[in-house]
């Protein structure tokens, strides 16, 4: 276990996962993701499919990254990607109706608690922490997101 950024409660890593962007890995990661979270409601999957979508979209198919899932004992479950493209950060954008991409940060913000990027010289991380998993249960769980009021 290591401690978290906040300084606080002990972080446990669920996951971690090397691999290529491409369609299929966005499959494999939101079925790992699913099985280490038991995301049945499908948050933490909606989440890594956008953000690897993001990094095919904006930096191509064939990009490296490295998935990492932690939970810490506040109940906070982590997810984040690191991609080598410390200057590409991501943008979130007001789609129109007629647009078929856009969206994806905007849903990464309505069902997780926050999110954000990190930057180091050789590389980006973006992440986002999701409200779920209980202290000493086996993996972490994540409720059905609840809808914002603006």
């Amino acid at each position: 276990m290591t401690v978290s950024e906040k300084g606080h409660a002990p972080v446990r890593t669920l996951l971690e996962r090397k691999l290529v962007a491409t369609p299929e890995a966005v499959a494999e990661l939101r079925r790992a993701v699913r099985e280490v979270l038991d995301d049945r409601e499908g948050a933490a999957q909606l989440c890594v499919s956008e953000m690897v979508t993001n990094v095919i979209s904006h930096l191509g198919a064939g990009t490296p990254v490295t998935l990492r899932v932690t939970a810490d004992e506040d109940g906070i479950a982590k997810v984040a990607l690191t991609d080598p493209e410390p200057c590409r950060w991501p943008v979130v954008r007001s789609a129109t109706d007629e647009e078929e991409t856009g969206r994806g940060l905007a849903l990464l913000d309505a069902v997780s608690l926050r999110w954000g990027v990190a930057e180091e010289p050789d590389r980006k991380t973006v992440w986002c922490e999701l409200r779920g998993w209980a202290s000493g249960s086996p993996a972490p769980r994540n409720p059905a997101p609840q809808p914002r009021v603006l």
